[in-house]
């Protein structure tokens, strides 16, 4: 959650410890477009029971994979709503998806009530969140989330709206910056990076991504020799968090989303983050309105992390909606 001007900056009442997690995927590298691989494909057919007739939602559109097989398999009479909050990425996906039973709307994952209303839908079968950056964006130097590239610190889904990474790098104190990245990038040498960012723009405004890849770097030595993970990966994690407001999103989405389900109606999430996860796991515990489905995330198979490495940090947590609730 960010604050304003002259606001003070709220974050969410988490442990002081963070939990070890798998580290992001590292995204030095990433210096051309790459690939859309949607993430546990196979799994999430099963785990929503994607078959003829029913009615889906796609929350998180993304590159399209998911949406797209999500679609084949409810093939001839069923449907699936996509949305994205990223308009640029309704775009991108109109290839994957011509020709197969998909509408599509602008718009957050939190809207989906609205969004199922405005299409004449009362209730679906099936809703999918997949959280995070999506592979598109990520190939995307315009917007600042690769660390190679050189174009304006952005991080926004939604370019139209809310406040990108270099103005709330401009504008928010050292102890506040710090709090950001120890909580939302669980990184443990928080208060030196905030130090060196707060000292750095007195002297030159951080404006691209490499400029705050390398300031980063000086700050947090590589654990090891030839470790594979960026130094300024959680600190870019953080930052993105905050100024998409990601954690806040999705405690709106899990109060509303169960009653968009029908009766056994499934909500399938993704998480790629220790924080999105345990909002996850204790939403799914605490609703008398859902039913726990995986008591333990789901994690992908070795092959998929082999093939691919961005799917190594995924979690899969799936609930039902009871047919009653007490």
């Amino acid at each position: 959650m960010q604050a304003g001007p002259g606001e003070t900056l709220r974050l969410p009442q988490q442990s002081t410890s963070p939990a070890p997690q798998p580290p992001p995927f590292d995204e030095t590298n990433v210096t051309e477009p790459t690939c859309h691989k949607p993430v546990m494909l196979a799994e999430l057919v099963e785990w929503l029971q994607a078959t003829p007739a029913k009615v889906l939602v796609d929350g998180t559109l993304g590159g399209g994979g998911h949406t797209a097989e999500l679609a084949r398999q409810v093939l001839p009479s069923g449907r699936v709503l996509a949305i994205d909050l990223d308009p640029e990425a309704l775009d991108r996906a109109q290839a994957a998806l011509e020709g197969l039973p998909v509408e599509v709307a602008i718009g957050s994952y939190t809207a989906i009530p609205k969004l199922l209303r405005e299409h004449g839908l009362l209730h679906v079968d099936g809703i999918l969140l997949d959280l995070g950056l999506s592979s598109d964006q990520l190939a995307d130097h315009d917007r600042g989330f690769s660390f190679q590239s050189d174009g304006t610190l952005d991080l926004r889904f939604d370019r139209t709206r809310g406040e990108p990474a270099w103005k709330l790098l401009a504008r928010i104190d050292e102890k506040s910056l710090a709090n950001i990245i120890y909580q939302y990038g669980e990184e443990r040498l928080s208060r030196r990076i905030a130090r060196k960012l707060v000292a750095q723009r007195r002297e030159n405004p951080i404006r691209t991504a490499d400029q705050l890849a390398n300031l980063v770097r000086h700050c947090v030595p590589r654990s090891k020799k030839g470790h594979r993970i960026d130094p300024a990966t959680r600190t870019f994690q953080a930052l993105r968090i905050a100024v998409n407001e990601e954690l806040t999103q999705l405690e709106q989405a899990l109060k509303h989303l169960p009653d968009c389900l029908a009766p056994d109606g499934r909500l399938a999430i993704i998480s790629f983050h220790s924080l999105e996860d345990r909002l996850v796991k204790h939403a799914f515990r605490s609703d008398p309105r859902l039913q726990v489905l995986t008591k333990s995330p789901l994690l992908p198979s070795e092959t998929e992390t082999t093939e691919n490495p961005r799917a190594r940090s995924a979690k899969l947590r799936v609930a039902k909606r009871k047919s009653q609730t007490n």
